[in-house]
This record gives C-alpha cells, sequence and structure tokens, in this order.
C-alpha cells in the first residue's frame, strides 16, 4: 500500500515487512513481527494480524516523517557553513587607497631615424627584385632593376651625337687656324659639343635611374612590388629601415617636464619586457596648444629575450621622472593565479576577476580595475 503524508513523502506499505521511501529516496524495511515472550497471547485469532498491520503503519509513518527533517537539518548546516559555495575566509583585509611616487607612465611607439620607403624613379616594366621581407641589404647595393632597353639606347645615341659635335669642332678649330672658318662658327660649334654633352649625361641618368638601390644598410621590412609589374615613377617598391637605435617620442605634461639630457627612463613592452633608456632630445619649449613638451628617449640594448616585443612600430610605455598618485592597493597574497580575488560581503563570499598594475612596497600590489575602495577581501590560501 502507498501512503502521502503532508511533507511530501511517499510512504510504501504492505503485508510483508513494511518499506518506507523518504524525500531524499532511501528505503527502509520494518519487521512488523513483534517480539514478546515465546508464546504470545491472543485471544482472538483474527485480531492478531490487524493488530500488527496497525503498529506497522504507525511505525512507517514515523520513520517517514523523520527522515525529510534531518536531510532539511543537513542542508541547512552546510549552507550556513559555505554560503554560494565558498566556505568562509578566515583572515580578510579592506582595499584601501595608498599614496605612491612613481615614474611618470606615458604611451609611446618605437621608432628609428633612418626608415625609408624605396620608390621607382622611372617608368617601366620592374625586371627583377632582389631582396624580400626580412632581407639585410647594405647602403648602396642593389635591391630591384626596371626594364632599360630604352634607356640603353638613347645612352648609344647621345654618345654617337656628341662623338660627332667633337669631330666637328676639331676640324672647324683646325680651320680657324688657315683662316678658313670664322671665329663666330667655332663658338657655335663649341656650344652645339656641350649641348651634346649634357644630352649624354642626361641619358645616362636615366639609365641609372633603372637599377634601385639602397639609401642606407638595414633591413627590408615590406615589400609591395613583384617582378613583371608595371611601375610609374613614384610607385611604393619595398621599405627599409636600419637596425637602431631604437627611440620612443613622448609628450611630458608640463608639470613634469623638468628634465634633461641623460635622465635616466626605462621602456616597457609586451609581456612585461623592458629595457633602460636615456633622455636624448628635449623640446626648447612648452606646446601652448596641448601644455606637453616632447621629449626622445633612446634605448639602450635590447636583452635577446625580449627582441621580439622592442621591433621598430611596436607600442611600448615609457617611465620617466616622478609623480605622485594615489592608487588602489592589496596585499599581494590576495590575489589568486590568474587575477582573481576572493571579496567577502557578510556572509557571502564571491570571486571576482581583477587587473593589476605596479608592486608597492610593503608586499602589495596596485588593482587598477575590477575592485573597489572599501571592499573586502580573503588574504591566504583559497579555503
Amino acid at each position: 500500500m502507498t501512503l502521502g503524508l503532508p511533507n511530501g513523502t511517499i510512504c510504501q506499505l504492505g503485508s510483508s515487512p513494511a518499506r518506507t521511501r523518504g524525500s531524499s529516496g532511501v528505503l527502509t524495511t520494518l519487521d512488523p513481527r513483534l517480539r514478546g515472550g515465546d508464546e504470545p497471547r491472543v485471544t482472538d485469532a483474527s485480531a492478531w494480524p490487524r493488530m500488527l498491520g496497525g503498529v506497522a503503519l504507525l511505525m512507517s509513518i514515523v520513520a517517514c516523517a523523520r527522515e525529510p527533517a534531518a536531510a532539511k537539518s543537513a542542508h541547512a548546516a552546510r549552507a550556513a557553513a559555505a554560503p554560494n559555495g565558498l566556505a568562509a575566509p578566515t583572515a580578510t583585509v579592506v582595499a584601501d587607497s595608498s599614496a605612491v611616487t612613481a615614474p611618470l607612465a606615458l604611451a609611446a611607439q618605437l621608432y628609428v631615424e633612418r626608415d625609408a620607403v624605396v620608390a621607382a624613379r622611372t617608368a617601366g616594366v620592374l625586371q627583377s627584385i632582389a631582396v624580400d621581407l626580412g632581407s639585410e641589404v647594405a647602403a648602396g647595393a642593389p635591391v630591384a632593376r626596371i626594364e632599360s632597353a630604352a634607356q640603353e639606347l638613347a645612352v648609344a645615341h647621345a654618345d654617337a651625337a656628341q662623338e660627332a659635335t667633337r669631330r666637328t669642332l676639331e676640324r672647324l678649330r683646325a680651320l680657324l687656324a688657315a683662316r678658313g672658318v670664322t671665329p663666330a662658327e667655332v663658338e657655335q660649334s663649341e656650344l652645339a659639343a656641350r649641348q651634346a654633352g649634357v644630352a649624354a649625361r642626361e641619358a645616362r641618368r636615366q639609365l641609372a635611374l633603372t637599377r634601385v638601390t639602397a639609401p642606407f644598410g638595414g633591413v627590408v621590412t615590406a615589400r609591395s612590388a613583384r617582378a613583371g609589374q608595371l611601375v610609374a615613377a613614384g610607385d611604393t617598391l619595398l621599405r627599409i629601415a636600419e637596425h637602431g637605435p631604437l627611440l620612443a617620442r613622448v609628450r611630458v605634461p608640463e608639470a613634469f617636464a623638468d628634465l634633461r639630457p641623460g635622465d635616466a627612463a626605462t621602456v616597457v613592452g609586451l609581456r612585461g619586457v623592458w629595457a633602460a633608456a636615456r633622455v636624448t632630445r628635449l623640446a626648447p619649449a612648452i606646446d601652448p596648444a596641448s601644455g606637453t613638451r616632447e621629449v626622445v628617449v633612446q634605448l639602450a640594448e635590447v636583452p635577446n629575450a625580449g627582441a621580439a616585443a622592442m621591433l621598430p612600430g611596436a607600442s611600448v610605455e615609457v617611465r620617466l621622472g616622478r609623480q605622485e598618485r594615489r592608487v588602489l592597493a592589496v596585499p599581494r597574497g590576495a590575489v589568486r593565479p590568474g587575477g582573481w580575488v576572493l571579496v567577502v560581503d557578510g556572509d557571502r563570499s564571491t570571486l571576482r576577476s581583477v587587473a593589476t598594475g605596479d608592486s608597492i612596497a610593503g608586499d602589495r600590489v596596485e588593482v587598477v580595475r575590477g575592485l573597489s575602495a572599501g571592499e573586502r577581501v580573503a588574504v591566504g590560501r583559497m579555503p
């Protein structure tokens, strides 16, 4: 027989040993046999089974009622011990703001002094290109060549014309000595010879323009042309940058612009890679529009481990000078691996992601984002 109780418990009863099923799904077996003396005394044989059934029913109801109450008590104890699924921390601190003196941090991009686009200086079909992305080149080394058949013909024609004028001038000078020509005719021939020489030099220059060379030593950082391509004068072929030194230009606010050449600085790149630097150039005046002063710093030798993060064009942070500012800080032990803190609010504990900044004296760390002043965080090992 199945019996439903007011608390939602379902009991299963029968003439065989009674079974009960509570809200937790556990079956309880009851033995209806009552053990009295060795020989039970029954005055009415038909009443004995009914009496046993009544006792079994009563015991089943009591067992079904007790089981959900015990389960609820255990669940309440667990909830009190671990709100939100996290055990209550044993030690907490309040995130507070602190005044610190730190370098001024300004965003910048690395660059080199000589970084040039190499373009075609004459029109024609690009016959060959001798370098590719990442190629090392020396100053004056050939990097590309434009088809030059027309220019070579022009040089030959100019040379022939120059030779003809030279011979004519020599004959006229000989005739002038014999009074066979006037001085004016000799002067006119001399002018023609000079013009032929200029034309020959111009033809040779046009021929030289078909040979593209590197303007300085460095590395090819971009290539935008291919052999067989028709190019016009001024079309970009490739780009070359020198290896160094690396520079960074920043604009320092007027309040912190009291700097001098040679002052130390630090340049920080991606993944925390850094390199020492020095102030090399400063603007002689403050820009009235922005209230800043332009400062150029030059990097010292970059460690091999950070070479990939310290390339021309890379975004970096330049730290120089000193400034006093207020930051939100917590003990370093409060920040879990991966940038998580356990925020405690009364009897509730929640995990929160934060972004950290610089280290602060006293084994503390700056919290840039994710936490507010006055919030309480757990310190030490996660419970």
